[in-house]
C-alpha cells in the first residue's frame, strides 16, 4: 500500500504537470503530492485539473484531489425559507469583489480551539496575486456597514472553485453562498466545487459525484469564456431573491 513518503514531490518550475489524478492516495482521501510554490500558474493549472493546496503553516505544501468531490449545480442550490426571510427582512446587503482580502482574512481566523487555520499567509498572499488577475472572486454580506460573513474562491472559465466561507452573523455564510450559486447560474456556470463535503454543505444542496463525472465536466466549463476580470459591477443579487 503506497504512503504519504512514496508521494511525488513536484518540480521548481510552476509550468511542471502534476502527477495523474487517478495515482491520489485513497487515505487520506485525495493526497497527491507534495511540495512546489503557490506561483500563480502552478495554481490555475491545479485547479483547471481539480486539484488544490491543503496544508498547514510550518508544513510542506500539500496537494489534494478527492474522490467523489463534492459539488453544488448552482441552479440546484436551497436556502431555507426562515434563511430566505432573514435576508429579505432587509438587515443584509450584497456585494462582489468590494471586500476580497477583508474576506479572506475572515475565512482564515480560528474556529476551533487550538485556533489553527489552513489559510496560511503564502495563501493569502497567493489568491490575492490571484484576484487582481481576475480569478479570485468573493461575496460579501454587509450588516449595518459591517460584514457580516462572505464567501472567496476561483473563477475559472464557466466553473467556480470554492475556497472558504465564514459568519460573524446568524446565516451569513449561508445567504453568501446561495447568493453566489443564483448569480452563478444566471452567468451559465455550470458547477461550483466545494471540494470535501458536510451535512451543512449537504443541506444547501450539495452532492457527491465521481472522479470521472466531475473531471469531464471540468474540462468543459474551464474552456468556456466565463466572466473574467472584476465582479464588482456586473452583479445584481437583488434580481435573485
Amino acid at each position: 500500500m503506497r504512503s504519504i513518503l512514496d508521494l511525488p514531490r513536484l518540480e521548481s518550475d510552476p509550468q511542471a504537470p502534476f502527477p495523474p489524478t487517478s495515482s491520489a492516495l485513497k487515505a487520506p482521501n485525495g493526497l497527491l503530492a507534495w511540495g512546489g510554490d503557490l506561483h500563480p500558474d502552478r495554481l490555475l493549472t491545479a485547479y483547471r485539473a481539480g486539484i488544490f493546496p491543503w496544508y498547514a503553516e510550518g508544513q510542506p505544501i500539500m496537494w489534494w484531489s478527492p474522490a467523489p468531490r463534492c459539488v453544488i449545480f448552482p441552479q440546484k442550490v436551497y436556502l431555507s425559507r426562515r434563511t430566505s426571510r432573514r435576508y429579505n427582512s432587509g438587515r443584509y446587503r450584497l456585494t462582489a469583489d468590494r471586500a476580497f482580502g477583508k474576506v479572506v482574512t475572515g475565512c482564515a481566523e480560528p474556529r476551533d480551539h487550538v485556533g489553527g487555520t489552513w489559510i496560511t499567509g503564502e495563501m493569502i498572499k497567493s489568491f490575492d496575486h490571484l484576484h487582481r488577475l481576475g480569478y479570485g472572486h468573493s461575496l460579501e454580506v454587509w450588516q449595518d456597514g459591517e460584514l457580516a460573513g462572505g464567501i472567496y474562491g476561483l473563477a475559472i472559465g464557466s466553473m467556480f472553485f470554492g475556497e472558504s466561507m465564514f459568519s460573524r452573523k446568524t446565516d451569513a455564510s449561508k445567504i453568501a453562498l446561495v447568493a453566489l450559486c443564483r448569480q452563478l447560474a444566471a452567468w451559465g456556470f455550470g458547477m461550483l466545487d466545494c471540494q470535501v463535503g458536510n451535512p451543512h454543505l449537504f443541506r444547501l444542496g450539495a452532492q457527491e459525484v465521481s472522479r470521472h463525472e466531475f473531471e469531464n465536466a471540468l474540462a468543459l466549463l474551464t474552456d468556456d469564456p466565463g466572466k473574467p476580470g472584476s465582479w464588482a459591477d456586473l452583479v445584481d443579487f437583488e434580481s435573485h431573491w
